[in-house]
This record gives structure tokens, C-alpha cells and sequence, in this order.
């Protein structure tokens, strides 16, 4: 995303300034939050890596050098979340929205809540929140696991998905 802020940049598409990135990792497998934190170059490798959020298992990342860079250039931070926490917001997100998120999905949204509690995210701050997948797409895999077809992802899956966006989108829109 941080490339994608400079092409935009240099399109003129942007103002010179940029957003504060953070990122999001599990309590179970941080190296990056671990890295950031002792403000390191490079992060080590996270052993005994565990969490409910499979997605979230990268004990070594490839770009770690390059994503610490721009947390410290974008001034921004790291935070590891819990699993009780990832579920429990997964939960809350569920029942308000009537979205289906696995723990991965969760994670972002369980760190945001930490940091307006926390107050290092103001009141009244503009907040992205860069989600690639949603449960939907994760509980059709698993119903798939078993037949050894390929997902089906004809019109039918495109319009759950486009449903499924707005009314993310509505949900978000009247928690601000």
C-alpha cells in the first residue's frame, strides 16, 4: 500500500503527505511487532509460532526490513492482538453486521478498537482498514476441502461478495 501511495503521489493524485501505517499481528506470532518495538531493522524469526488465525502464522516475513522501514518513515506503530480478542470482535462484528469473519478477519479491527481505547488513535481520525478476505471466502474453501473441486466463483459468489461489501461498508459507517 505505501507503493501505492507514492505512484498516487507522483500522479498527483495525493497530497505530499501520508498516511501513518500500522500493522496488525497475532499475540502468538509477532516478529514484526516484537522488531518494531526494540526498534530493530530486521525481524527474527518468531519460534514456536502459534494462533487461531492461521492467516496471521508468518513467523519470518520475506519484507520484514521493508515494512519496519515504513512504520518508522510513516510514523506509524505495531500491535499484536490476542486470540480471545480477535474472536470476541469477530463475534461483535457478527452480530451487529451479520458478517461472517474468521479471527485473521477480526484482527485489524480488535487492534483499532485497542488503539482508540489507548488514545493513539484520536477521536475523529480517518481510519483505512485494508481487509483482502473475508470468512465467506474462508468457509467456502473449507466446504470445498472436502470434494477436491475447485471453488466455484461464478456471478453468484460476485453478488454474495458485492452484498457482503456494502453492508460491511453500512456497518462501518454507523460505528464511526
Amino acid at each position: 500500500m505505501w507503493k501505492a501511495f507514492e505512484e498516487m503521489e507522483t500522479l498527483g493524485w495525493t497530497a505530499k503527505k501520508r498516511p501513518r501505517m500500522l500493522a496488525v499481528q497475532a499475540a502468538g506470532c509477532a516478529p514484526i511487532v516484537r522488531a518494531f518495538q526494540a526498534g530493530e531493522k530486521e525481524a527474527a524469526e518468531f519460534a514456536n509460532a502459534r494462533t487461531v488465525a492461521s492467516g496471521l502464522r508468518v513467523p519470518k516475513a520475506i519484507g520484514d526490513f521493508l515494512i519496519l522501514n515504513i512504520l518508522g518513515e510513516s510514523n506509524g506503530g505495531a500491535i499484536a492482538v490476542g486470540a480471545e480478542e480477535m474472536i470476541r470482535v469477530a463475534r461483535e462484528i457478527g452480530a451487529k453486521a451479520g458478517l461472517f469473519f474468521c479471527p485473521k478477519d477480526a484482527a485489524c479491527f480488535a487492534a483499532f478498537k485497542l488503539l482508540r481505547r489507548n488514545k493513539a488513535i484520536a477521536s475523529g481520525e480517518r481510519v483505512v482498514i485494508f481487509q483482502y478476505r473475508f470468512g465467506n471466502q474462508v468457509f467456502g474453501s473449507v466446504l470445498n476441502a472436502d470434494s477436491n473441486a475447485p471453488e466455484q466463483q461464478g456471478p453468484s459468489y460476485f453478488r454474495l461478495t458485492a452484498k457482503i461489501e456494502m453492508r460491511f461498508a453500512k456497518a462501518l459507517a454507523g460505528s464511526a
